[in-house]
């Protein structure tokens, strides 16, 4: 696994980031996500609050995004049931805590680490 760096600082967090400060913050843009320093995940931020997941395994997920309270939820084609996270902004960029639960899965916006988010096309049986 390659070791990423943290670019955020969760002491100077904010307050949650709305739907609307999140779109502006990542739509057109594809973000890296660490955990506890190693490779989480990539995903990018399309128009229409679509976007495409993948844990750089080749394997791409086509989502959407949507505001529910204080959370941004997603929806991917191969899982309907939401994964709802709490965005904050600090000086280095996004922290996601999963639920908005401290002690749930926390991924912060990690440097870009020179790898390109590469989805493959569908497999296909013989």
């Amino acid at each position: 696994m390659i070791p990423l760096v943290f670019l955020g600082n969760a002491a100077a967090a904010q307050p949650p980031l709305s739907g609307s400060e999140f779109d502006n913050y990542t739509r057109g843009k594809t973000l890296y996500y660490g955990n506890d320093g190693q490779v989480y995940g990539v995903e990018r931020y399309l128009p229409n609050q679509r976007v495409i997941w993948s844990f750089l395994d080749g394997k791409c997920r086509e989502g959407i995004w949507y505001q529910q309270g204080e959370q941004i939820c997603f929806i991917y084609e191969d899982r309907l049931d939401p994964q709802c996270w709490v965005f904050t902004q600090s000086g280095g960029g996004l922290i996601a805590q999963f639920e908005g639960d401290p002690e749930a899965t926390e991924l912060y916006e990690a440097d870009d680490i020179g790898e390109e988010m590469i989805c493959y096309g569908p497999e296909v049986g013989v």
